[in-house]
């Protein structure tokens, strides 16, 4: 938690005022706003590729919650007990197949140790989501048959995903008010029936206790920096795109201050909701809250769902947990969606394409859901966690560290100051200043060199991936950051000037049409000359 708070304070809540404040100062997307110093576009290509590796897989996260929300509907959970087709010798549960609780298990120290113990035992929910919704194969390459029931589970998700975007941020707002506060509403009434049971302080106790040899550990503060970056949305281009569409003169920066805080007090409202459960059925188990706190899918699909068992009236409860899911999810993928199709129609900006939008919106979305076709196969799980882990981690802060550099030193802080001042009527406060020029890059730097200094392979359980999947998931992760030179390179190349020098300062130089999209706005220094045509921003906007 203290990495958390450290970098929302000094790399969250900068960095997203910064994005925030960079697409509303010219109204484009991810792309058009790269006009401030074309040869650094690369970043926005880099931005649309994170997105769209991030909107593949994580449809397919929103769809298993779909999966989950759909066997809720049943008197009893199916992965409460384990005399089930897909169920192992070795599945043992503390509830009867009558949704009652073995009470004499339960009661019984020595059984109970032996029946929670891991290395010989494993959970209904376990079992239930390793054989059944899964099917897991045994190896990354071994994808064998697709489940269709996953697959048409993720068919729904884009298709709720199109209709709630065919309209562009005029249906997909409407829409978030629902999405965004509803949650909310769930996580009160999970909270409320967890702080009550039997075992729930332990389970926050064991939440808020500091382990404090793990603050010099690369990892958590990688997994801070990760967490901040997914939860704000930072470097996904997300940011940028719906600021876009903001009013010039909207104040930016309190809603970042809003947002930021908001988002933090969230997440660790969160914790405590799912920490009373673990709490609960730790103290069930009579095991310490460390022996069933699971992480990633884990949590989300074992841990919480077999906790939620030990219930009364078991199934509400899960209707209610994975509807929350499914509302977050849909939350973020409106975002990923949008920034796609954005910049698609920034960058080609014909009449057709603008008339058109609409089009393109279902194009992504049936790329989208044909790309995620794979990850619903018996070997899907292992590339979505390559994925998750390769393919917008690391690649995440380099393209916010760059950001950063570009917006500050090659365009210029005091310029960019001043376009801050000039939309919203103040400068930046001297906190911003600093974090956008030293300490949020200093930061970002440090946290990338430690993570690849202490880098582990990843595992899934007791799963290794073998060399050739790790040389995929590095070359996704490269994929979108090699954009960056790539573009710059390009740019140079192509811009005039009888010498490198000279070609490199004009690639660098800021485009003539950026600036306010609104000819109104373009006062001062961005004032139009007389008889100057408007440029195709006006107009698209327009």
């Amino acid at each position: 938690m203290l990495p958390y708070f450290i970098m929302l304070v000094f790399c969250g809540i900068p960095l997203f005022f910064l994005e925030l404040s960079f697409g509303q100062f010219a109204s484009l997307g991810c792309l058009g706003v790269w006009r401030i110093s074309p040869m650094f576009k690369g970043v926005g290509y880099g931005m649309m590729v994170v997105s769209t590796y991030i909107g593949i897989y994580y449809n397919v996260v929103i769809c298993i919650a779909f999966y989950y929300f759909f066997m809720s509907m049943t008197n009893l959970l199916p992965w409460t007990y384990c005399n089930n087709p897909w169920n192992t010798p070795d599945c043992s549960g503390v509830v009867g197949q009558d949704g009652t609780l073995n009470t004499s298990l339960a009661n019984t120290t020595s059984l109970v140790t032996e029946v929670v113990n891991r290395t010989k035992r494993t959970s209904p929910s376990e079992e239930y989501w390793k054989y059944y919704v899964l099917n897991i194969s045994d190896d990354i390459g071994n994808f064998g048959e697709v489940h269709l029931p996953i697959l048409g589970c993720l068919a729904i998700s884009w298709v709720v995903v199109f209709l709630c975007l065919f309209r562009g941020v005029k249906s997909s707002g409407k829409v978030v008010y629902f999405t965004a506060t509803f949650p909310y509403v769930v996580l009160t009434i999970l909270f409320i029936r967890g702080i009550t049971l039997d075992g729930a302080i332990n389970g926050i106790k064991y939440y808020l206790t500091p382990q404090w040899e793990k603050v010099l550990d690369a990892k958590v503060w990688g997994d801070a920096a990760s967490q901040i970056f997914y939860s704000l949305g930072c470097a996904w281009g997300g940011l940028i795109t719906m600021a876009s569409y903001n009013k010039f003169h909207n104040n930016c920066f309190r809603d970042s201050i809003i947002i930021s805080i908001t988002n933090c007090a969230t997440s660790v409202y969160a914790g405590f909701v799912i920490f009373s459960i673990l709490g609960f059925m730790a103290h069930h188990l009579n095991v310490p809250v460390s022996e069933v706190a699971d992480h990633g899918p884990g949590l989300a699909f074992v841990a919480y769902p077999e906790a939620l068992t030990l219930l009364p009236i078991s199934p509400l409860w899960s209707l209610l947990f994975f509807f929350m899911l499914i509302l977050l999810g849909l939350g973020t993928q409106f975002c990923l969606l949008e920034t796609l199709v954005t910049a698609i129609v920034d960058e080609i900006g014909t009449d057709w394409i603008i008339r058109h939008k609409t089009i393109i919106t279902l194009s992504v979305a049936i790329v989208g859901f044909l790309l995620g076709i794979p990850l619903t196969t018996r070997a899907g799980i292992y590339w979505l966690l390559l994925m998750d882990n390769y393919a917008a981690s690391f690649s995440l802060v380099i393209i916010s560290c760059i950001m950063c550099v570009c917006v500050m030193y090659v365009y210029g802080h005091r310029k960019y100051f001043k376009d801050v001042e000039m939309m919203l009527g103040f400068p930046p406060p001297l906190f911003f200043k600093i974090c956008w020029r030293f300490i949020s890059p200093t930061i970002i730097a440090f946290i990338l060199v430690f993570t690849v200094i202490q880098y582990k392979p990843i595992t899934y359980n007791d799963y290794i991936y073998p060399g050739w999947s790790l040389a995929i998931g590095f070359a996704m992760a490269l994929s979108s950051v090699i954009c960056i030179p790539i573009y710059a390179i390009y740019k140079v190349v192509r811009s005039p000037g009888a010498t490198f020098r000279e070609r490199l300062k004009n690639a660098c130089r800021a485009d003539p049409n950026w600036g306010p999209a609104l000819k109104e706005h373009r006062t001062g220094r961005y004032a139009p000359s007389v008889g100057e045509i408007p440029f195709a921003g006006d107009l698209y906007i327009l």
